[in-house]
């Protein structure tokens, strides 16, 4: 009998540990690590996603160009790690009063098929800066699989009035109506003007046509994609990118499209393209190159 109650009491211990970690846990993800009293004002922060596969590393051709071009200085610049829990860990500080803040965004696993947790991830990151940071509205720039876990996030926390105005999003090689990973268009996908796809259209791009009535208005709109000269940038269809003018265009408060072509347009070269960048930096913070 008295085996059983020690057992017993090992079960309750571990079971209120249980609990208490996942209520830290969230609590950790919603409440401020620092009274909004003490913490520093900055300018509007430009969030970088990578791809599938990838890390932060593929988004350091842009963020340092930026630096060159004198946009923004590297004591402006931090790192936010994602852990496959979900929780996140940011490496360096911004200075108070930083004009153009970047967040280079690292998936620790940068292989989630699940869009959705992906998009939770990109409210993590967005609320931990909140709660070291003041500001009102934010950037988004996503490459490849960056683009969904932006869109996901966009269109599960549209009604959360707590998290900042999106300011301006940047697509770059976005496969919203998937991929096709091949070097030419087999599938001979078609869009309309508007953008909206007449054929193949995915589960997933279904489920993002919701944002075709939660958009932020407040949001201008840059998207970027390749072609190598077959209808692809290698590994999805430009109608595949061009399809994002279908859910964001009806809301947006601008929307523009910039093709680019030869072998630099090849998908995992996009995010390391002089004209790529040159069309970021003006788009964003209206700098010239």
């Amino acid at each position: 009998m008295k085996k059983f109650w020690r057992w017993l009491l090992i079960i309750i211990v571990v079971a209120g540990l249980g609990v208490a970690y996942y209520t830290g846990h969230l609590f950790a993800q919603t409440v401020n690590y620092q009274p909004e009293h003490n913490r520093p004002t900055i300018g509007t922060p430009t969030f970088f996603f990578h791809g599938y596969g990838s890390s932060y590393h593929a988004e350091e051709y842009m963020v340092n160009g930026a630096v060159k071009e004198g946009i923004t200085t590297k004591k402006a610049i931090i790192r936010a790690n994602v852990r496959p829990s979900g929780s996140v860990k940011l490496t360096g500080t911004i200075r108070a009063n930083s004009q153009n803040p970047i967040v280079e965004v690292n998936f620790d696993n940068p292989r989630n098929p699940n869009y959705k947790t992906d998009g939770q991830w990109v409210r993590n990151v967005i609320v931990t800066l909140q709660n070291h940071y003041k500001f009102n509205k934010v950037n988004l720039v996503g490459h490849s699989m960056g683009n969904l876990a932006i869109m996901y996030y966009l269109r599960q926390y549209s009604s959360n009035h707590q998290l900042p105005t999106l300011n301006k999003q940047v697509a770059i090689a976005g496969h919203f109506n998937g991929l096709v990973m091949s070097d030419t268009n087999k599938n001979h996908d078609r869009v309309a003007k508007n953008g909206k796809p007449l054929n193949n259209v995915t589960k997933q791009y279904r489920y993002l046509e919701k944002l075709r009535q939660t958009y932020p208005q407040s949001a201008e709109v840059l998207n970027i994609y390749g072609d190598k000269g077959q209808g692809t940038d290698g590994d999805l269809t430009v109608q595949s990118a061009q399809s994002l003018k279908y859910l964001v265009s009806p809301r947006a408060k601008s929307y523009q499209e910039q093709k680019l072509t030869g072998k630099q347009a090849s998908h995992s070269r996009l995010h390391e393209n002089a004209d790529v960048n040159a069309l970021l930096y003006n788009f964003l913070w209206g700098q010239s190159v």
